[in-house]
């Protein structure tokens, strides 16, 4: 038998009501539906947080192919071959990358490319390794701390080479590819400056003298590659061979009859992509006898090697000159300002009167002046007093003409020529400066003071507070700036006790 509900009983409690089982009811939906909204959202968010990061990643791809390693189309810089001195990065005469490299290898070399002159963010340097052989670590004891820039770039160009490698036997690559990527990557190993980073290079640099013909232009690069990185590992023989195949190559012999030890030749070749690379190695061969302590053979070589450069023709202006001209004059005119300073030294070492090599620095830093403000687009002589023979002023801080740095080719030698011609100035107005101040002559130390004051102001930078002392510049090693600013201080000083007195 069915039986009824208890009633209710009012005098207790009151009559329960349906809004409490809608309550929780609505509450539960409610969080259901906002975590739903939630989760929905948030893969809406990451989807177009990944399109917009996937978007930006290939776009800064595609500018560097198209636009960073756009071939060169200015038919002036092809007559002067500033082709031959831009970096290849295995696209040819098309400019970019190599199509055959497939899509990672392609992005790889891109990826190298924006390491290297874009770096990597905050980090500064690394833990070093080598990158074709895999070995980790050094060699030579403990780690080698290398910039982050570098050490990027060369893992991204491993990956590409291993892909070249294996894309070479079908022949769909450009011949020059696997070369081109060797030669990055020993350019790169030898900024590195490390030991094992030397080794690197030059074996790379071997490889890539294996593959080619052994003759031409691009052949007396290599060699004088190779001379350099067997100098700075102490392999002196091997050098002295190496550069003078470079020697005999730039001036269109033929390697067969390549000589064992440098040849300074009677005229300079026609072409002048071999003139500069002539010009190159004359400098590490004075270089390497004023180091090595053969100062009559250095003498020698700097008085050839400087006969030779002026044999060069060069425009009776540099504002005449196209801006191809221009900078080629320019850089060999620079580096007769290097041999020039070498051969000051060398006569000082030889015991000949001072004023000898006072005259040589002098030409020398004339001629790296002369050479930094025309990149620059300032004058030779003083803005304040234009008909002066009063020079300009230091400037080591001014940019580089824009007719140079907007050019494919010529953009990269310009710079390196520039921050070079700046070091050279610096380092002759210094030894002017130390000549003069032990020749003993009245107003000696004002003069050596001038020639202080005149380095450090090619050698460094403003300070970034008022009231600072600057700092060292672009190209220039922290210990070099201390003995620029210890001798200006020195003389500054010994200067105020005199006028004290």
């Amino acid at each position: 038998m069915k039986q009824s509900p208890t009633p209710w009983r009012q005098d207790h409690t009151a009559e329960p009501s349906v809004l409490v089982e809608e309550n929780y009811a609505k509450h539960t939906l409610f969080t259901l539906d906002f975590f739903r909204r939630l989760i929905k959202f948030s893969f809406i968010g990451l989807i177009g947080t990944a399109a917009v990061g996937l978007t930006a990643f290939e776009a800064t791809h595609l500018w560097v192919e198209k636009v960073e390693l756009a071939p060169e189309t200015d038919e002036e810089c092809a007559k002067w071959e500033w082709g031959l001195e831009a970096e290849r990065w295995t696209g040819g005469e098309r400019g970019g990358t190599d199509t055959a490299l497939g899509f990672k290898g392609r992005h790889a070399v891109r990826s190298a490319w924006i390491a290297q002159h874009w770096g990597v963010g905050s980090s500064a340097n690394v833990m070093g390794s080598n990158a074709f052989t895999g070995k980790g670590g050094s060699s030579f004891g403990g780690l080698n701390v290398v910039e982050a820039r570098l050490e990027f770039a060369q893992d991204f160009l491993n990956i590409a080479f291993k892909i070249a490698l294996r894309k070479e036997p079908s022949g769909v690559l450009r011949p020059q590819t696997v070369t081109e990527l060797l030669i990055r990557h020993g350019d790169i190993m030898e900024r590195m400056g490390t030991k094992d980073g030397l080794f690197e290079a030059r074996s790379d640099f071997q490889r890539v003298w294996a593959r080619q013909s052994a003759k031409g232009l691009d052949a007396s690069r290599v060699a004088l590659k190779l001379g350099d990185l067997n100098s700075r590992l102490g392999n002196t023989e091997d050098a002295l061979t190496w550069w003078a195949r470079s020697i005999h190559l730039a001036s269109g012999d033929s390697l067969q009859a390549a000589p064992s030890t440098p040849v300074i030749p009677t005229s300079p070749p026609k072409s002048p992509g071999a003139q500069r690379t002539l010009a190159s190695a004359l400098v590490s061969l004075s270089a390497f006898y004023a180091t090595a302590g053969q100062l009559r053979q250095a003498q020698l070589v700097e008085e050839s090697a400087l006969n030779l450069l002026r044999s060069i023709r060069t425009p009776e202006s540099d504002m005449s000159a196209s801006p191809p001209q221009a900078l080629h004059s320019l850089y060999v005119l620079h580096r007769s300002s290097l041999i020039s300073v070498h051969l000051a030294e060398v006569l000082y070492a030889l015991r000949t009167p001072p004023a000898t090599s006072i005259q040589w620095l002098a030409q020398a830093a004339e001629s790296s002046e002369r050479v930094a403000l025309t990149l620059s687009g300032l004058p030779l002589t003083h803005p304040d007093a234009p008909g002066s023979k009063i020079p300009h002023p230091p400037s080591s801080e001014s940019p580089l003409l824009p007719v140079f740095a907007k050019s494919p080719s010529m953009k990269k030698p310009a710079q390196s020529l520039l921050r070079d011609a700046r070091r050279s100035a610096a380092e002759a107005w210094n030894l002017l400066g130390v000549l003069k101040e032990g020749s003993g002559d009245a107003g000696s130390m004002e003069k050596s003071l001038e020639c202080y004051e005149r380095a450090l102001g090619w050698a460094g930078v403003a300070a970034d507070r008022a009231g600072g002392i600057g700092r060292a510049g672009e190209g220039v090693l922290d210990a070099e700036w201390q003995v620029l600013w210890g001798n200006y201080v020195r003389v500054r000083e010994a200067l105020r006790e005199k006028t004290a007195k």
